[in-house]
């Protein structure tokens, strides 16, 4: 009887032990019955469609970027997520890089428009300053001061101009003109007038005047077009580095930190922040790959500003450019009879006008007035607003956190907290697969770096193409601007004149040019100071639109010119009649 009992006991136990294993078999089936309310929720949020969303949690054998553990996703709501999360990525990059991008683009329009207004007025006020010294002398010939200034415009705009042969050409027009001026006695044919501008540096009628203005003009011109040249280069580059396009594994990377949680039924928990450091250092890594020559062109770029509120000072610069040649013009006026007498011995004798007598440069019943220079109140300020001074003050002080932005892109990125936990909160953050701390180390910087990123599988042997096209426009931008700190201008660093416009005067400084920064005086051995030592100029060969320079021309006769000049007038006279031609 007792035997008979025990055996459906025996069997009701075994009964009770199967539904125990079975009941502990499906446990996961209860954590599959969690609820996806807070998931369809922010989902909904975002202003995605919840059709398609679980009510509670399912199997995640479908998910493709997600760990296939129990999800609140579907297949659709993870390729959307994808999605997500890569505009997430691209407007974060985009945000952090503004204040890039906006300061390249207003401080180019900025120093654009002060740079023009200043040449501008510079014309203006030469206009102005002649017309009321020379009158109708001045009006008669006012195109060879405008076409200085069409020049000069060109330059900075970008043209293929040479700021040596801009004032070469310059002066020997307005010798010409002046010469004539004062000479009104006289009839010159052109080839006589060319003999006297073929010589002018070795009878230097304006006096030093020419090589000063040259030297000053060149090198604010050459900072202000680098400068300018540069803040736009800067943009350009900004605008090209954050234009990306994220790759699959950077995708995949992105999605797994930002809304694998969600998935999760978690969707307020943020990734860690070392996990973040390493997707967004993946997903940047080409862009990593600019931070040395980055750095260096911002570097330039300080310098440049900084010449330009100092030694190559472009407001000084532009308003010298009347001033000095009004000093010129004088100069020669003063010095007229010798320098006459000299071009007279080497050029010969011209012809005397009809019942002409000799008459200076002064108009009738008129006499010289002062020049004048801006006064403070008419300092160009409108096209800017502000002086160059509190430009570059202004441009200094938006470059210098420049300096490290790529580098600093990613820490920027996860320090935002709807981007990542906070690095105090490392044990309460999703790990790239639950709750907790991330435990691998956080990557280095760049591209070879990131052999070792455990979130990001990033192609080490290939590197991006167009991030190295934008190394080579940086360095070739630092480039420019290192040579303009210097004075010199890369487009004509093989010119004759020696190391670009203004070259083979590198290094000098002037008293009366640049006020507050102490005397200088330059070497005697300079061959810029001893005109015996420059070889003469080349005859122009005269078209219908105006003199052009023939550089291959009259070379050959500079020896026997710069003899002629030299040596004693009365020990050279019985020498004239053989040696005469070879200046013509």
């Amino acid at each position: 009887m007792d035997a008979r009992l025990s055996f459906p006991r025996y069997r009701m136990l075994v009964l009770l032990c199967t539904v125990t294993a079975l009941s502990g078999a499906r446990g996961p089936v209860a954590v599959a019955g969690r609820s996806c309310a807070d998931t369809r929720q922010v989902y909904s949020e975002k202003g995605y469609s919840t059709g398609t969303t679980p009510l509670t949690q399912i199997s995640g054998e479908h998910l493709r970027l997600c760990p296939q553990d129990y999800t609140c996703c579907s297949s659709q709501m993870e390729e959307t997520l994808a999605l997500q999360s890569e505009r997430d990525f691209l407007k974060a990059v985009e945000d952090n890089s503004q204040f890039l991008l906006t300061t390249f683009t207003q401080r180019h329009r900025k120093f654009d428009e002060f740079f023009r207004e200043l040449i501008d007025l510079s014309e203006k006020s030469m206009n102005q300053m002649f017309t009321k010294t020379y009158g109708r002398l001045f009006t008669q010939n006012v195109h060879v001061f405008q076409e200085l200034f069409v020049e000069l415009r060109r330059y900075y705009s970008g043209g293929s101009v040479s700021l040596t042969e801009v004032f070469s050409d310059f002066w020997s027009r307005l010798v010409e003109r002046v010469f004539s001026l004062v000479n009104p006695q006289y009839q010159f044919s052109e080839d006589y007038l060319e003999c006297v501008s073929k010589h002018a540096e070795q009878l230097q009628p304006f006096g030093d005047v020419p090589r000063k203005l040259r030297v000053q003009v060149s090198r604010a011109f050459i900072a202000a077009r680098a400068l300018s040249q540069g803040l736009a280069t800067g943009r350009d580059i900004v605008n090209k580095a954050t234009k990306l396009t994220p790759d699959s594994e950077c995708v995949r990377g992105l999605m797994r930190q930002w809304y694998c949680p969600m998935c999760r039924g978690m969707p307020s928990l943020r990734p860690c922040h070392s996990l973040c450091l390493n997707v967004i250092k993946g997903c940047l890594a080409n862009q990593a790959d600019l931070e040395t020559e980055w750095n260096n062109f911002i570097d330039a770029l300080y310098q440049v500003s900084e010449k330009l509120e100092g030694p190559f000072h472009m407001e000084l610069a532009a308003e010298s450019i009347s001033v000095k040649v009004s000093e010129a013009i004088m100069h020669m006026q003063e010095n007229s009879v010798t320098i006459s007498t000299k071009v007279f011995q080497g050029c010969g004798n011209p012809r005397p006008v009809p019942g002409r007598s000799t008459r200076s440069l002064k108009e009738p019943g008129g006499s010289r007035r002062p020049f004048r220079t801006y006064s403070p109140e008419e300092k160009p300020t409108t096209a800017a607003g502000t002086n160059l001074d509190r430009l570059v003050t202004e441009l200094k002080e938006r470059l210098r956190p420049m300096r490290g932005f790529w580098v600093s892109l990613p820490h920027t990125i996860c320090s935002d907290e709807k981007m990542a936990a906070d690095v105090t909160n490392e044990d309460r953050c999703w790990n790239g697969q639950t709750r907790g701390r991330y435990l691998p180390d956080v990557t280095g910087d760049g591209l070879v770096s990131q052999i070792n990123n455990p979130e990001v599988g990033v192609d080490i042997a290939r590197p991006d193409v167009r991030t190295r096209q934008l190394i080579m426009e940086l360095r070739v931008a630092t480039n420019k601007l290192r040579h303009a700190q210097s004075g010199q201008d890369m487009d004509f660093m093989d010119s004759e004149e020696g190391s670009g416009s203004g070259g083979e005067d590198h290094g000098e400084r002037y008293n009366d040019d640049w006020p507050g920064y102490g005397p200088y005086s330059p070497s005697n051995n300079n061959p810029a100071r001893n005109p015996a030592s420059n070889p003469a100029k080349p005859p122009r060969v005269r078209e219908r639109n105006g003199p052009k320079w023939n550089r291959n021309n009259g070379r050959v006769r500079s020896a026997t010119s710069r003899l002629i000049f030299s040596v004693n007038p009365l020990l050279s006279l019985p020498f004239m009649v053989t040696v005469v031609p070879m200046w013509r």
